[in-house]
């Protein structure tokens, strides 16, 4: 199992962070994937990938959440670290957009998503992308972004904690993109197994060539640890989950999930 979306650099994790990692090796998890969210988690993010190359893969990027009054001079600072490290990086990350909180400075997320989603494009770098209760925007920027391109290879990228409608993952499938698949499909009152058992039965979409697992952690941890510190081995609930969805073994799917991680982060 790859995890593609773990914040093992946070807080959550300074008093145990070496034990949490190496107990997440012995449980068959076979990388992380570790995104920034601001200026502050640079240092952060990249320490613990430096002491754990090879298995803690780093993504840099400025969180709609932080996008605040000084948000041009936030961006400069992430963008110059993403061009410093831009040959460690696996991704651009976690950026995207944010109404649910505080709509304040919604026009200034849109410009720092697409302002970051362009360098995505110039440098070649997948995009970790983050989406509450601005479906319509993000996909609206996104595809500007695609369509402006004049040049190849694609910007691609994942929905972290995909969690949306039939026509939404129609959309982000018909991108390009892929979906990532977190705690929240264990959720009892969880529809998007059923909406993934819909897509499938289209015929038009191989979803499961096009989902990744993914934790959020030390947030929204499986059932049944629910209410727990999330931790990368906990994806075996979303795993087992995701393979009752599509009937199949969990070892396939898990095969499957990790081949696509691979694919999107262009891990060896």
């Amino acid at each position: 199992m790859i995890d593609t979306h773990c914040h093992i650099d946070e807080e959550a994790f300074d008093a145990d962070r070496e034990e949490v990692i190496a107990r997440q090796k012995e449980s068959g998890v076979e990388a992380m994937i570790v995104p920034g969210v601001n200026v502050a988690s640079i240092e952060t993010v990249l320490q613990v990938c430096h002491a754990h190359p090879g298995y803690c893969y780093p993504a840099l990027g400025l969180h709609p959440e932080d996008v605040k009054a000084d948000w041009q001079e936030q961006l400069a600072v992430v963008e110059a670290a993403i061009r410093a490290h831009r040959d460690e990086l696996v991704a651009i990350g976690e950026i995207g957009l944010d109404y649910y909180w505080d709509k304040t400075y919604k026009e200034e997320q849109k410009e720092v998503l697409r302002r970051q989603l362009l360098l995505a494009a110039e440098l070649d770098l997948p995009v970790i992308l983050h989406n509450r209760e601005a479906t319509e925007d993000i996909l609206n920027i996104v595809k500007e972004i695609v369509n402006c391109q004049s040049s190849n290879p694609q910007l691609s990228g994942v929905f972290h904690c995909f969690n949306g409608s039939k026509e939404t993952a129609q959309q982000i499938l018909d991108l390009g993109f892929y979906l990532g698949i977190g705690g929240v499909l264990t959720f009892k009152n969880c529809k998007l197994g059923e909406t993934l058992q819909e897509l499938q039965m289209s015929n038009k979409y191989q979803i499961s060539n096009r989902l990744v697992l993914e934790t959020d952690a030390p947030y929204m941890a499986p059932v049944p640890h629910r209410g727990e510190r999330n931790e990368s081995r906990f994806m075996i609930h979303v795993a087992e989950r995701l393979a009752q969805v599509y009937n199949c073994t969990i070892e396939d799917m898990i095969s499957a999930t990790t081949a696509n991680a691979k694919r999107l982060f262009r891990l060896k």
